[in-house]
């Protein structure tokens, strides 16, 4: 077969996602704070787009019958009237325009009985630039020295200048704070910051040992057990008993008091009291100066119910950016002669802008139709709660508006809905089903997971329900279900095994008793 050069043309079909398409799939899964960061660049990057005031259309930023210069006028004019009706009170004499004035000027200062106008500045008045709630007697800013909240390394930092004399272990000190987490934790190798920092590894440690007597107690700990022990030194109460229970924290957590009386040699009594002591301690020191600030959840959609029971769903209007296009600015600068790249860019930022406020409209108008079906599928959820939850997916929402189920997915991401409820996820609503005994309707895994949860809170301490005994349970309602199942949903709750339960029910009538 001979192998040659040639051309060919063929004709295909293909999808093409240009940058603008591309750009609004973007804007469909972005959370509201994200699409606000995303429309703040946009507004910088973009001079034909500006923030729309409230409701209405927005101002344009400048007039267009104004002539050019008139906003250097209107400033000059402006200042002009302001230089007018200032009272030069420095000048003195017959320059004065106190006449301007509804008042006397001595009437404007009535503790001084020998006022004279040109003395103001010379008297003390000069030193005074504003009175008011916030200022001292001196003229400072009092507001400007309002305390920050005071941070764990900060704190930390204060201490340590006060605690060492020698530049090296402050040095190496200040790096030891570094490596502290919120918590108070130490997070770090001492071998490898001896390393960086060129210092021997007993100087390290020492430095560590005397850090460890800082405030708050059990800071610069390496694990819960070292932590513990460092609060129970500091109230001279780490025994060998109490020192042998702290070596057993893995024992405690599985409630075994019989291995934990073996491991401590002490009575039961005494056990109790020690674990008692044990939890009265701080396991995280570090929290008492603040974490970090839990970033609010803002719904993009509300629920309200109305007096004849039915459901409206609404977007919520603070999440929505509200931008226009510069119609007015575009007209004035496009008349002017520009350079063939300058007219370039000015509609490529046109053809953005424009795009930019259609595809925040499409996305608001996407985001309640999908919410408007979720409601709809889900009505029986918010009037009679979790037990009600149905089963739900991508693809039945998807054909009930006419959209694909990648674009209901994009939507229902990072966005969230405020019911009579709660505040919920949307794509909290959509649950796998789980089969019903006989012919009944399919349940929902969501629903399932809050039965088990109602019935382990439920259980009494004598008769503590395993999974086969929720299993059956489960059942007799009408829903079959695996004990596999129902260990992993009991496990993604977080609750531990009948075993671990019923250990912890024990040690809660005992220490009660």
């Amino acid at each position: 077969m001979a192998i040659n050069a040639k051309l060919e043309m063929r004709q295909t079909q293909s999808l093409v996602m240009t940058p603008q398409l591309q750009q609004a799939i973007k804007l469909l899964q972005l959370s509201n704070m994200e699409l606000s960061a995303f429309v703040e660049g946009e507004l910088e990057r973009n001079p034909l787009l500006e923030r729309s005031d409230g409701d209405g259309p927005a101002s344009p930023t400048t007039d267009d019958n104004a002539p050019e210069g008139s906003d250097e006028k209107n400033d000059s004019a402006a200042d002009a009237r302001d230089s007018d009706n200032w009272v030069d009170l420095e000048s003195g004499g017959d320059n004065n325009r106190t006449e301007d004035l509804d008042a006397d000027p001595r009437d404007m200062f009535p503790d001084s009985e020998d006022f004279v106008p040109g003395a103001v500045m010379d008297s003390g008045w000069s030193g005074l630039t504003q009175s008011g709630p916030g200022v001292s007697e001196d003229g400072a800013d009092l507001e400007a020295y309002v305390a920050e909240e005071k941070t764990l390394r900060l704190h930390l930092s204060e201490q340590l200048a006060l605690a060492f004399a020698d530049p090296a272990q402050r040095m190496i000190g200040q790096h030891i704070i570094d490596l502290t987490d919120e918590s108070g934790y130490l997070r770090g190798e001492l071998d490898l910051l001896a390393s960086q920092l060129g210092a021997p590894i007993d100087l390290v440690e020492d430095t560590l040992r005397q850090m460890q007597n800082f405030d708050p107690c059990g800071v610069f700990a390496r694990d819960l057990r070292e932590c513990l022990t460092i609060q129970l030194k500091e109230r001279d109460r780490c025994d060998p008993a109490m020192a042998a229970l702290v070596d057993n924290l893995h024992l405690l957590a599985a409630h075994d008091l019989v291995a934990l009386k073996r491991a401590t040699s002490v009575s039961d009594e005494d056990l109790l009291d020690m674990i008692a002591e044990l939890k009265r301690l701080n396991p995280k020191p570090g929290l008492e100066f603040g974490a970090a600030p839990a970033q609010p959840i803002v719904p993009d959609v509300l629920l309200r119910t109305l007096p004849d029971g039915s459901y409206h769903v609404e977007l919520n209007s603070d999440t929505l950016p509200r931008v226009l296009v510069n119609q007015t600015y575009y007209a004035r600068v496009s008349k002017s002669p520009l350079a063939k790249d300058d007219k370039s860019y000015l509609v490529d930022c046109l053809q953005t802008a424009n795009w930019l406020v259609k595809s925040l409209d499409q996305r608001a108008r996407t985001i309640l139709k999908v919410s408007q079906e979720i409601v709809r599928q889900q009505d029986a959820f918010f009037t009679y709660g979790v037990r009600h939850l149905r089963p739900l997916n991508l693809k039945t929402v998807a054909d009930a508006i006419s959209m694909h189920e990648s674009t209901v997915s994009r939507v229902t991401a990072n966005k969230y809905m405020a019911t009579n409820r709660g505040l919920f996820e949307l794509k909290y609503f959509f649950t796998s089903a789980i089969a019903a005994t006989g012919e009944g309707d399919f349940h929902s895994s969501e629903a399932v997971r809050h039965r088990i949860r109602e019935m382990i809170d439920g259980e009494p301490a004598e008769d503590v329900l395993s999974d086969d005994k929720i299993v059956e349970r489960l059942k007799v309602d009408g829903i079959d279900i695996a004990r596999r199942t129902v260990a992993k949903y009991r496990e993604a709750l977080g609750i531990p095994s009948s075993v671990q339960r019923r250990r912890q029910k024990r040690m809660a009538l005992t220490v009660s008793a």
